[in-house]
């Protein structure tokens, strides 16, 4: 249901009147990784259940996640990651809005180099910023593929002097999503 509720409220956001839900492609089901490398210890995480909606109409792209649905192989750092630095509870949303800057002819199999410009929220802060990657189309569907940094003091996102050195200050994180036309439900 929580699923549901959510895509609703992509949906809102890259709706207009008269688009109709066959421009839309969508994910419930994204795969969103983020690695931290330090001299003193590497962390990883991968959240399977990233959202994403793109209205090939108008080039809207809209990328949501839960914070809590990130999966730590040390579940120590699980807990630390949301309640100490991500503050998940006050903060349980990452969302990229943007537009994606290129022209694509979505009726042609491709891949493309991408790039899509909006604001990125992350613990409560929003900041402008231009993402890029590759779309491919082909077989009815659409892959997104980025690669990008998040600073997280660009985020306000402090880490304790204790354990400065083995969490780095700026975090890679790799999405691939697969998207296919959306159905509304009945």
């Amino acid at each position: 249901m929580k699923k549901e509720i959510a895509l609703i409220l992509l949906l809102s956001t890259c709706l207009s009147i008269g688009i109709k839900a066959q421009n839309l492609y969508a994910t419930n089901n994204g795969e969103t990784n983020f690695f931290s490398e330090t001299p003193v210890e590497n962390i990883s995480a991968v959240n399977k259940l990233s959202q994403a909606i793109i209205n090939i109409t108008n080039n809207d792209i809209v990328v949501q996640m839960n914070m809590k649905q990130f999966d730590f192989p040390n579940k120590l750092m699980q807990e630390h990651f949301n309640e100490n630095y991500i503050e998940s509870d006050k903060y349980p949303k990452a969302i990229f809005k943007g537009k994606i800057n290129e022209k694509i002819d979505f009726s042609q199999n491709g891949s493309y180099e991408v790039s899509a410009t909006g604001d990125f929220t992350i613990h409560g802060v929003t900041k402008p910023r231009t993402f890029k990657g590759k779309l491919t189309v082909g077989g009815g569907k659409l892959n997104l593929v980025t690669e990008f940094d998040v600073a997280l003091t660009d985020h306000n996102i402090e880490v304790p002097k204790v354990v400065f050195m083995k969490i780095a200050q700026v975090i890679k994180v790799k999405n691939n999503y697969t998207l296919t036309p959306y159905v509304a439900k009945k």
